[in-house]
């Protein structure tokens, strides 16, 4: 029982960490768009407790499954969202799979692919901008879409944002297992 609650206390973090960079364009649109670049320095400290607690299959699965099934419930969904996150999560899995689940490699390893998730919610800017637009004007405050026309044109920057996410989610995942050292050393 006790860690059913810690697990679905996980998933709880998880989904306030998506909230917050999601809230993020409140600031600017810009924040939207790349916040994802920075939300591996919290989501690593529940992935990392995530797959101390699931010693097999369905770390990344649960976080990301809770996630899909709370924002179809919300209304906050669409296919690219749905199938980036399965992706995602699924290549999290494998390459946590491969490197064996109990494993800190494992799991450092799983994280750069999971670390990528936010950025799922955050493309129908580039799938679907004209959609986007429209929605930014009827929801945001006058003269939002103007802001947001020149971040979604810039595409180059949200290539870049994206790999640079890359060494940000390695060094989350490092500073997660200095953070929570009980967690890291019942790893391999």
């Amino acid at each position: 029982m006790k860690k059913v609650f810690q697990l679905l206390l996980m998933v709880v973090a998880y989904v306030a960490i998506f909230i917050l960079g999601a809230s993020s364009g409140i600031i600017h649109p810009m924040c939207y768009a790349y916040v994802g670049l920075i939300l591996p320095l919290l989501s690593a400290f529940v992935y990392l407790n995530t797959a101390t607690l699931l010693r097999s299959f369905g770390a990344a699965t649960l976080l990301n499954g809770s996630l899909l099934i709370l924002f179809l419930l919300a209304g906050e969904i669409d296919v690219v969202f749905i199938v980036g996150m399965i992706v995602l999560a699924a290549l999290a899995e494998i390459i946590r799979g491969v490197l064996h689940y109990d494993t800190l490699k494992g799991v450092r390893w799983s994280f750069i692919p999971f670390a990528l998730s936010f950025f799922t919610y955050t493309l129908h800017w580039w799938t679907d901008t004209e959609g986007s637009l429209a929605a930014a004007v009827e929801e945001m405050p006058a003269g939002y879409d103007e802001l947001m026309k020149p971040v979604i044109d810039n595409t180059p920057m949200l290539v870049i944002v994206i790999l640079l996410t890359i060494p940000v989610a390695m060094l989350a995942m490092r500073l997660a297992e200095r953070t929570l050292k009980k967690q890291t050393l019942l790893l391999r």
